[in-house]
């Protein structure tokens, strides 16, 4: 500042501002002095405003601020350093992923002064406009001003266009520094400058941040100036910047303060995006008020297939257990719907519909607003926005399709999922779950209760007889819904999962229910009770589901293997090209595949025979007990495909659920604590483990049958890594839910980029 006297040199002044002076001159200073701007603060309110804070120092300290330069700007660097453990630097390294570095660096430079009047200044530019992408100087500039009062909002700058108009020849320099610095480093420059006395002074420049929108027309628009190849525009683009394009977000308006203000939990951020709605306890009352017209949100202690017709419904869900591939992450992320998970702070209370934490508390009917994208539940209803899809977006995908090998799938259970993957890109389905279909009608909701009692009475009947009874009213549910899917595709191959969760998720555990039940079936509530007992296991994960289901039950296989066949005839007739894939999970021998292929088999061609349709299907199995994996070779004379189902091989691989491995995989994932792992496994695929399992069993699998039709359909497949290893390992394909397909296409481009560069022998990150 000029008012600054020899009393108080420059160095104290910028230290001082380090513990707020420049917010207590505007808060305090300013209306004391009844005057609109920092640089009329006169030199004695300048001395008297340092005091106050030199005394503050010592007070904190017990030692008076040091006057010794060197010591000053020792102190400086050691802040720097101290900085790299600080609570807010060690977040963002875990956020964007970045690991294995030592510490951070300091720069010791001549400072110059943009407070030395009229013809000095300071701002902040950026080469394009960071909001948009456009190709558009855009940028902020304070007269008689330091770098710091731009970011910190002190005073309200000015555009750079007004900077033109006062300093003509200043910006005529800037504007070629802009060209300059674009060119060289190839890509939009976030940079710092000063005017001191007419002069210009470049501080720092550095790739900008930019929106999602940003992200995509600027490299689509460099690419084409000829600035980048399209090659270096695929591999600009993160995971993160697709994801971000398609959800709801919290508004930006919004002040942190507001949120700070609102904030109830923090959990596990399983689905970005953003939700409001109104709290509900229970799938039940979320589809009566979601029928009213009411936007809600699904508070759980955990989900099940019982709860996903509110899930459907609901505009997001949390969950105070599980991690990103339990029930209610996998279901939501699915349909692109906000969720939380692992929120354990939450105490759910189902008798009074409430959920507590941190001295707060929500009531059913009372308005919150979930934030996936930081895991953060808000009590109240917070303004949300949605980003719109740039035209880059399909130019930029369009490049990718064009490099990749990788097949890119869609794990969809609906006709509408199915449609939505299609429009994201999706070159078939890898994975319907049938078990959904029991519980939900997703076209005509208010036939649900009928899929949920028939399944209900197959489970309680106590002879074959009456399972049979009780599945042939399951059967045309079960056709519609595959004449959907198959219609939705239409060319395109569909992987159907049989049966895949252990009966007793399927049955009523509260009296009451059980009660109902029994009225609606016939029988006595003891029959009911009983029979829910008798389903009881103590790890249902290993328990008596998947294909073990049909080993006791070979009913349930025939009628779902009925209503695939039907239903493609149907579709074939229609003129409809189908391509079924039927897979049994959870296979963990060849000749418990076989038993079952026959069974498949039989049925199919009794009814292909009986039509007169020629239809081509195939049958093949879920890789996920590491019996499976090891036995890939054997598996695969009777198997015709092979998908890995990597959330249950991650979890029998490693000895982890997923449903409570949340608890303590932070602490193995933290570099400042275990740092085991450098990322969830869950989320992103152990390949130094679970990886070699895949290995093994592909290439025993392609030994025994080379034409071996090879995918994967776990959580994994929409993650930019695991599907890069996927590529490295020589899958046909992966399949992801329909919002992540976009992050399949781009990670499957960019492994095969990265392969050429690898061979080339540069591989240098662009």
């Amino acid at each position: 500042m000029v008012i600054i006297d020899e009393n108080l040199p420059a160095c104290q002044v910028s230290q001082l501002r380090k513990w707020g002076i420049r917010a207590r001159v505007v808060g305090v200073e300013l209306s004391r002095l009844g005057i609109k701007d920092d640089t009329q603060v006169s030199a004695e309110g300048w001395r008297q405003l340092v005091g106050e804070y030199k005394q503050h120092f010592k007070n904190r300290t017990s030692t008076d601020f040091p006057e010794d330069p060197e010591e000053q700007l020792w102190g400086a660097i050691g802040a720097v350093f101290g900085s790299w453990n600080a609570e807010k630097a060690v977040t963002y390294r875990r956020v964007e992923r970045i690991t294995g570095l030592l510490g951070t660096a300091v720069n010791v430079v001549q400072m110059v002064f943009g407070n030395n009047g009229d013809n000095s200044g300071t701002g902040v530019c950026f080469t394009r406009d960071p909001s948009t992408g456009e190709k558009t100087f855009y940028g902020d500039f304070l007269i008689n001003a330091q770098g710091e009062d731009v970011v910190a909002g002190i005073r309200t700058p000015m555009h750079l266009t007004e900077m033109a108009r006062l300093m003509p020849k200043v910006y005529k320099q800037l504007e070629k520094v802009r060209s300059l610095l674009e060119k060289h480093y190839r890509d939009m420059q976030d940079m710092e400058f000063t005017v001191e006395e007419g002069k210009l002074y470049m501080l720092q420049t550095r790739v900008g941040k930019r929106t999602p929108t940003a992200t995509f027309k600027m490299a689509v628009d460099m690419a084409k100036e000829g600035l980048i190849t399209k090659e270096m525009a695929l591999e600009r683009i993160k995971s993160e910047d697709i994801e971000r394009l398609f959800y709801p977000v919290i508004d930006p308006s919004v002040p942190k303060s507001e949120l700070s203000k609102r904030k109830m939990a923090t959990g596990i951020n399983a689905v970005p995006g953003a939700a409001v709605g109104k709290a509900v306890f229970s799938a039940e009352e979320a589809e009566l008020m979601a029928a009213k017209g009411e936007k809600v949100i699904l508070v759980r202690r955990e989900t099940s297939p019982e709860d996903v017709g509110g899930m459907f419904v609901a505009q997001g869900i949390v969950t105070a257990t599980g991690g990103k591939t339990s029930h209610a992450a996998v279901v939501a992320r699915g349909w692109g719907k906000c969720c939380i998970v692992g929120c354990e702070q939450l105490d759910i209370d189902y008798a009074t519909k409430t959920a507590s934490a941190n001295g707060r508390k929500i009531r059913q009917g009372d308005w919150m607003t979930l934030d996936g994208n930081e895991g953060a539940v808000y009590e109240g209803e917070v303004k949300l926005s949605t980003p719109k899809l740039p035209d880059a977006f399909s130019i930029l995908m369009s490049w990718a399709d064009g490099v990749r090998r990788l097949g890119v799938r869609t794990n969809a259970d609906t006709p509408h999922d199915a449609k939505k993957a299609r429009e994201m890109g999706a070159e078939g389905i890898g994975l319907v779950r049938t078990e959904h279909m029991f519980f939900k009608d997703f076209e005509h909701p208010e036939k649900s209760v009928d899929r949920q009692l028939a399944i209900q009475e197959m489970i309680v009947a106590d002879s074959q007889e009456a399972r049979r009874k009780a599945l042939a009213k399951l059967l045309p549910y079960q056709r519609r819904d595959f004449i959907g899917i198959f219609t939705a595709m239409d060319g395109y191959p569909v992987t159907i999962r049989l049966l895949d969760p252990p009966l007793h998720e399927f049955v009523p555990h509260e009296r009451e229910k059980q009660e109902e039940l029994a009225r609606k079936i016939g029988v006595d509530v003891e029959v009911v009770a009983r029979r829910v007992a008798q389903l009881h296991e103590s790890n249902p994960m290993l328990g008596h589901r998947g294909c073990r289901l049909c080993i006791t039950y070979p009913e349930i296989l025939e009628m779902q293997v009925q209503a695939i066949i039907e239903a493609a005839v149907e579709c074939k007739k229609s003129g409809i090209k189908v391509f079924p894939e039927i897979m049994h999970p959870l296979v963990m021998d060849k000749k418990e595949l076989q038993i079952l292929a026959d069974a498949t088999h039989r049925v199919a061609g009794e009814i292909i025979k009986k039509t007169g349709v020629k239809l081509e299907y195939s049958v093949g199995t879920m890789i996920e007990v590491p019996r499976a994996a090891i036995l890939g070779g054997e598996i695969a004379e009777i198997a015709e495909f092979f998908s890995f189902g990597t959330n249950d091989l991650t979890q029998m691989g490693m000895g982890l659920s997923r449903d409570d491995a949340g608890r303590f995989l932070p602490d193995y994932v933290d570099e400042k604590k275990a740092g085991i792992f450098a990322s969830d496994p869950f989320q992103s695929l152990d390949t130094h483990g679970v990886g070699q399992l895949m290995r093994w069993c592909i290439e025993r699998g392609r030994a025994t049958r080379p034409k071996l039709k090879i995918g994967i359909c776990g959580e994994h497949g929409g993650e930019s890594a695991s599907v890069k290893f996927c590529h490295q390992v020589g899958l046909d394909y992966v399949s992801a839910s329909p919002f992540l397909v976009p992050i399949a296409r781009l990670a499957a481009a960019q492994a095969v980029l990265e392969e050429r560069a690898a061979k080339k022998g540069g591989g240098k990150k662009r």
